[in-house]
């Protein structure tokens, strides 16, 4: 049984249009019921943006200027609207059932507010 928990994923992006499009789809490819993604675009000057908003018009897209991951997530936690936020790289996927096996472990762990894989 899926949660109804909303999910909120976000990726910094800074120079990544060779890779965003595979990090996106590997994150719809989870199958969670209810998911967000959130790209924050930290001042790309290739076609970061426009790949996410052609490809992508359900992905929230944000643009700053240039000022590091660090902020990048900052400002997409900001605008997250998710129960709960999981960041992906823009040039990193996820395996199928990674989003159910996260929550299978903070379910089975009540304490738990958070969880995360080897990096």
């Amino acid at each position: 049984m899926l949660a109804a928990e909303k999910i909120s994923v976000v990726i910094p992006c800074f120079n990544a249009d060779k890779y965003i499009e595979a990090a996106i789809r590997s994150v719809l490819a989870q199958e969670w019921p209810q998911l967000e993604i959130v790209v924050v675009d930290d001042g790309s000057s290739d076609n970061s943006s426009k790949l996410v908003r052609d490809k992508f018009p359900e992905v929230v897209l944000l643009r700053q200027a240039n000022q590091g991951v660090a902020v990048a997530r900052n400002n997409g936690i900001s605008h997250a609207k998710g129960d709960w936020i999981a960041f992906l790289d823009a040039d990193d996927i996820w395996l199928p059932g990674k989003l159910h096996a996260q929550w299978a472990t903070l379910k089975a762990t009540p304490a738990a507010r958070m969880t995360y894989t080897a990096w």
